[in-house]
Order: structure tokens, then C-alpha cells, then sequence
């Protein structure tokens, strides 16, 4: 029996929803081909969020089983 894969790409799942995007932008589908890219990004777009909330959770566990008493803000250079 295979194990159901439970972790998503999420590289792959950004880059799929940028080309959704991109896709609706150009005005050129359908409105059936527009509801469906916009119905299935919206699913990349939950599985993603999942997978981030995960991942933090994760994070956490990982910052508490090594003493850490706080987390300190990202600060990116953007």
C-alpha cells in the first residue's frame, strides 16, 4: 500500500499559481477557462498556506527543544 503524498511543492505550486496569473492577466481565456485557472489556484493557493503553517509549526517545535525563549522578527532587505 503507498502512502498518499501529504507535503506539496511549494516551489512548483508558486510557480503554477504566477502562470495562472499571468494567464488571467492576458484577458484572453474563456470564462469557463478563466473560472477553472481561477478555481484551481485558489486550491494552490490553501495548500500553500497549509504548507507554510507547517512549516512554522515546525520551526517552533525545532526553537523549543533548543531552549530558544523567543523569536526574533525577519527583517529582509527588500
Amino acid at each position: 500500500m503507498t502512502k498518499k503524498k501529504d507535503t506539496i511543492d511549494l516551489e512548483k505550486s508558486l510557480k503554477t499559481l504566477e502562470k495562472i496569473v499571468d494567464d488571467m492577466e492576458t484577458g484572453e481565456l474563456s470564462l469557463e477557462k478563466s473560472l477553472a485557472a481561477f478555481e484551481k489556484g485558489i486550491k494552490l493557493t490553501k495548500d500553500c498556506q497549509i504548507a507554510l503553517s507547517q512549516a512554522e509549526q515546525r520551526v517552533n517545535i525545532l526553537i523549543e527543544q533548543h531552549g530558544e525563549e523567543s523569536l526574533e522578527p525577519f527583517e529582509s532587505d527588500e
